[in-house]
């Protein structure tokens, strides 16, 4: 019998001819944490008598969701990752470098057929890439750092098939969060998702990053695309190693084959307070927002930003409306400005924070007040996840952020998309 794409990843990092729900110890290619994690798989790595990395240069540890420290207790913890990174060699990013899911895949050190462990569930962003990476807890990661192994259930997969191209004002985010809304936040749990079909094949790779950046909100372990033309392109701005793509063989056993056409997918908003209480546009117009933020792990890229200038180039925002834009990496930034994007959208009214997760973690930049209602490009909306529990958060595309900035409700982005 043939094989999926997760299967014959892990069958080559383990050794084993495995497929679904057989157990395997795998060796990793790459190993990463963050602020909120690190602090904590150092700890247990200490505990179970740590002495050196498995491989320094296929470690790296990100202070993003912190960054800059907001809170003293927060500027210990960093101060471990530090120091631990300056005694076992391994890279640190430090405050203003970006989001951890932007600044690996940056890094050169992940491309088709690798398998990465992260201490953060959105790991899973890397399967634009055509590798298997996937969240763990702090626990496994330290074991992780020191074997350069974990062990895994080989998930079953569920294969996405996303026929047509999306219209004109319609993007990546829409597809994902109507895919969240057909199958449920907890349709795919341990499984991983192949994503496929004409409607993945035309996004960009920025658009494909935020398709498997959300993978894990329908439960998933982790979502896969095969390589391209696309992928190896992007690729070679970051790095020179050779890659060899892999592929499903024809005959690969599914749990399930979902087969959608997207063809007339409309702009897809999730609603307060599951991220698969989705809806079309059409049925939330003209709710009144107090915030709308664009960036995050899941649309905080160059395509995002651009998306959103053209929209507000040359206008003004809502004044009862504050808009907060976090690029994903410091890359991005710089990109950003030399494209003109950062003036526009600060002429517009943006507030361009550093480069990280704290709008969306809601540990700074960005927390909202009782009943204050939010827009977002990021990819959670549960209470409390922006830092108040008593406001309420929306999801939706750069472009539905965007418009909806400018108009101070919930928007339909087509009615500026040129």
């Amino acid at each position: 019998m043939g094989k999926t794409i997760i299967e014959k990843i892990l069958s080559s990092h383990s050794g084993q001819d495995c497929q679904a729900n057989d157990i395997v110890v795998a060796q990793v290619d790459f190993v990463m944490g963050q602020d909120g994690t690190s602090p904590l798989a150092i700890r247990a790595y200490n505990n179970m008598d740590g002495k050196e990395l498995f491989d320094p240069e296929k470690v790296a540890l990100v202070i993003d969701h912190s960054s800059p420290s907001p809170l003293e207790g927060v500027s210990a913890l960093h101060t471990i990752m530090r120091n631990f990174a300056k005694q076992k060699g391994c890279r640190i990013y430090d405050i203003g470098e970006g989001v951890c899911h932007q600044l690996i895949p940056e890094s050169g050190k992940v491309g088709p057929g690798s398998l990465v462990i992260g201490a953060d569930s959105h790991t899973c962003t890397y399967g634009a890439l055509n590798a298997f990476s996937t969240g763990v807890g702090s626990t496994d990661l330290a074991g992780g750092l020191i074997s350069g192994k974990m062990w895994f259930k080989v998930p079953e997969t569920v294969k996405f098939v996303c026929k047509g191209v999306l219209p004109k004002g319609v993007y990546a985010k829409d597809l994902i969060l109507y895919l969240m809304g057909q199958v449920t936040a907890d349709g795919c749990t341990y499984m991983a998702a192949e994503y496929t079909g004409e409607a993945i094949s035309a996004l960009s790779m920025e658009g494909r990053f935020t398709v498997a950046n959300m993978a894990v909100e329908m439960g998933a372990k982790a979502g896969l695309m095969e390589a391209d033309e696309k992928t190896f392109a992007w690729l070679k701005d970051y790095t020179d190693k050779e890659y060899t793509p892999v592929s499903p063989d024809a005959d690969a056993a599914y749990a399930r084959v979902l087969e959608y056409d997207l063809s007339d997918l409309e702009p897809q908003v999730a609603k307060p307070h599951t991220v698969d209480n989705v809806s079309p546009i059409s049925e939330v117009l003209g709710t009144p927002i107090q915030q709308a933020v664009i960036g995050t792990c899941t649309n905080g890229r160059l395509e995002d930003l651009r998306i959103a200038a053209s929209i507000l180039a040359g206008k003004k925002i809502n004044p009862d409306v504050r808009f907060i834009v976090a690029p994903a990496s410091k890359k991005i930034y710089l990109d950003a400005i030399k494209e003109g994007i950062i003036q526009a959208l600060v002429l517009a009214g943006a507030a361009v924070v550093t480069p990280g997760c704290g709008p969306c973690v809601g540990t700074h930049n960005g927390v909202p007040s009782d009943g204050e209602t939010v827009i977002s490009t990021a990819n959670r909306n549960f209470k409390g996840r922006m830092g108040n529990r008593n406001a309420e958060i929306y999801l939706a595309s750069p472009a539905t952020v965007a418009a909806s900035a400018l108009t101070g409700v919930i928007t339909d982005p087509r009615e500026f998309v040129k």
